[in-house]
Parts: structure tokens; sequence; C-alpha cells
């Protein structure tokens, strides 16, 4: 059996009482102690305005843990290419490589991370998501150092700076778009379980395997992004699981708040809100290290992937860490 690679992603979660500027610093920590535990890469997400979770700038925070690590791959979970301009973040990713030389992914995706309104104030082109493929092949070319062809307005321009590596780029989505567009290129793609509940996750990665063609890549490589928990007791990780379970009941009626302490999260719900709890409840990977674990193969199988990218949300830090703690003693990494 091949072993299961497991690898993070962190989303700087707001906790209610908390500053907030502590969630970035512990975002930092938690990738210092992922990477004494032996997981393989260390993703960060790209949120807007949204009171849940302030990871606002990947690409800051991947700098600051570059400079922290030195062996963990350290990526963008991701990048949401249409509000910027690729050769920006072609440079920007270039200086994070220069840092970390051979450990930066540049995960790209194509929705817009905040609300329509947000989304207007990062790029007022209401049509920037329609450029998304083009985009990409651009990134590629200023990532690697190829030049745009004759006739186009970046032909001669590179990204500075140059060096021996370069950031390997990763198509993020959670559906069959983001699964055909990186089979089209040629690229690696990684399929957000943790946002549909893994609906349609099995079917958008065979559509890539199907699909891909060899170009940024020479062979298929897909990863699934799932949420999960784990404690020392199955009793107290679906207590912890309260926090995390009542920001999603919430968010169903659009109400975005800071991560509630356990005790403090249950409410009262109302009749379709208590079915969402059960078929949330249902498909909730939570429990003891072991029980967790036994999931994540599970499920690892029935997608055919060797890796999985693990997030965690608890309201407090140190349970957030001993999950991580847990499922690298029962998946054996090697640190």
């Amino acid at each position: 059996m091949t072993p299961l690679r497991l690898s993070v992603l962190d989303q700087s979660v707001a906790r209610a009482g908390v500053p907030q500027d502590l969630s970035i610093r512990d975002t930092v920590s938690l990738a210092e102690h992922c990477e004494r535990l032996g997981y393989h890469r260390f993703w960060l997400s790209e949120h807007h305005a949204m009171p849940t979770i302030v990871g606002t700038a990947p690409e800051v925070l991947m700098a600051a843990v570059a400079v922290r690590t030195s062996t963990i791959r350290i990526g963008s979970a991701g990048v949401m290419l249409p509000h910027y301009s690729p050769f920006k973040v072609a440079e920007q990713f270039r200086v994070l490589d220069a840092l970390a030389p051979g450990r930066i992914d540049l995960g790209v995706g194509r929705a817009p991370g905040s609300d329509h309104r947000t989304a207007m104030l990062l790029n007022p082109d209401q049509r920037s998501s329609d450029a998304f493929p083009q985009q990409v092949r651009e990134l590629q070319a200023w990532v690697t150092g190829e030049d745009m062809p004759q006739g186009h307005a970046g032909h001669g321009i590179q990204a500075f700076p140059r060096g021996a590596t370069s950031p390997q780029l990763w198509m993020l989505g959670s559906s069959s778009y983001g699964a055909q567009l990186a089979a089209h290129f040629g690229m690696p793609y990684s399929f957000a379980h943790f946002i549909t509940d893994g609906e349609g996750c099995g079917e958008a990665l065979e559509l890539y395997r199907h699909q891909f063609k060899p170009g940024f890549t020479r062979r298929p490589q897909a990863n699934a992004c799932v949420w999960a928990l784990a404690a020392d007791t199955e009793e107290l990780a679906w207590h912890l699981f309260a926090s995390r379970e009542r920001t999603r009941i919430d968010r169903q009626t659009g109400r975005f708040n800071p991560l509630l302490p356990p005790d403090q999260a249950p409410r009262a719900y109302t009749e379709a809100e208590a079915a969402y709890r059960h078929a949330l409840r249902s498909k909730a990977m939570v429990g003891t290290g072991a029980q967790v674990a036994a999931k994540l193969r599970a499920l690892a199988q029935e997608l055919e992937v060797e890796e999985l990218v693990v997030i965690t949300w608890t309201y407090e830090p140190h349970a957030q860490r001993r999950s991580y703690e847990l499922l690298a003693q029962e998946l054996q990494l090697k640190a």
C-alpha cells in the first residue's frame, strides 16, 4: 500500500474575543509545528472582507513561513487570479522561490474569495474571470522564464528574480471547470472537498485524469483538500467540532462571524438547520486520531489519490495542533 501523504491548509480563522493579528501569527507557528511533524505542504488561502477568515494575503504569509521553515513546501490555495496582473503575481512568487528555493506551490483559482462588492474593489472589471485561462498561461510562462510570443504585450519582459528553481503551478477548484482546465494545461489539480462536503469530488478527479494532456507536468498529479478534526477522545473531538458546526450553519443564512468557543457555540436550530446539522455530522471526519486516520485512508482510496490536504478549525490553537499531531502519529508521517 502506498503511504498516504498529508499536507495542511490553514485559513487564519478569526476567533471571538481574540485579536485578529494573533490568528496570523498562529498560522506561522502552525507551519513550523507541522513541518516538525512531517507534513508535506503548508498551504494558505485567500479571502477578503470576511469576518470569519482573516487570511487575506497568502503571498505575504508565505514569506513569513518561508523564513521560519526549511523543508516543508509552502503554497497558496489559492491566489484568486482574476483580481490581479499575472505578471505581478509571477514577480511575487519568484521572490518567494528565492526565499525558499524549490519549495513554492502557486495555487490559483477563479472564484472571487469574497462577495461581489469586495471583488469589484479588487478589480472593477466584472469580466476579468473570462480571461482566467489566458491568465494561467501567462502566469506559467512568467514564472518559469518562458518568453511571450511575438505580438504579445509582454514579449521580451521577464519576471525577476530568476533562479535555478521555479514555483509549481496548481489549479484549485470545486467543480468540473477547474478539473477540465487543469487537464487542458497539463497541470496539478486540487479539489476543495471541504467546500462541497465531497459532492462532485470523485467526478472532477476522474474528469481531470481522463482529459489530462502532458503540459506543465508530464502526468496527472491530484489531491483533495478535506476538513478533519482529531482529539484524544471521540467525545472531546465532537465537543471541539461545535465551533466549526456553528459557523457552517450560520453561513447558510448569510451570517459570517468569528469562531465561537465550543461551549458557547450551540444554539436553538430551526427544523431546516437541524436537518443540515445532521447531514454535516454524518459526513464529518471527526473523532480520535485512529478514527479520523481510517476515514482519511478510506477517502484517499476511494478518490485514488496519494495525498490529502487537511484543514482544521478549532477555537483554541493547541487543539488544532494536537489534531495534526494525532494524525501524523496514526499515519506515520516522517519528521
